[in-house]
């Protein structure tokens, strides 16, 4: 029988910390945290070294590709299926509450869509900070509408194409 091991690493970028979780399978959460007391410097899990690799690429502006696998371990079905309508967000757009909600089927799912962006167990991979209101106000983040605000200025500065 195989046994699900987990690991745990702490990655510090300019939004701050995060705490990053993974079993053999996937990573599991991605939590923004206060700056640890100890802080793992290396990693044995495969996973989590992928994650961090591409974190470093991500906050470089080299990269934007999260190919790491995801093990959603929480979640409702509909929660799944708005974390995965996410996943299709391209890097520097944005999408509404509500069209969320119509890509789901549910075009009167707004609230239920906020509630599943604020579930979201690995946010900036699966970017719930992608979504925003219809009337093009930030709205809501789990970590702080900063933390929301950061990281859409950071893929608009460094990964959204200049027009010529």
């Amino acid at each position: 029988m195989n046994q699900i091991q987990s690991s745990c690493h702490y990655y510090n970028k300019k939004i701050g910390w995060l705490k990053l979780i993974a079993t053999n399978q996937g990573l599991t959460d991605i939590a923004f945290v206060e700056p640890p007391r100890d802080s793992p410097k290396t990693t044995d899990s495969e996973i989590l070294k992928n994650v961090i690799e591409e974190f470093d690429h991500y906050f470089q502006g080299k990269s934007s590709n999260f190919l790491t696998p995801i093990e959603f371990t929480t979640g409702t079905s509909f929660e799944r299926k708005v974390w995965m309508e996410l996943m299709k967000i391209p890097l520097g757009e944005t999408r509404s509450y509500g069209q969320i909600a119509t890509a789901v089927g549910n075009a009167q799912a707004c609230r239920a869509v906020g509630s599943a962006n604020g579930k979201n167990p690995v946010p900036i991979i699966v970017p719930c900070h992608r979504v925003i209101r219809s009337d093009g106000t930030l709205g809501g983040y789990s970590s702080g509408v900063h933390i929301k605000k950061a990281l859409l200025e950071h893929e608009k500065n460094c990964f959204v194409p200049i027009p010529d």
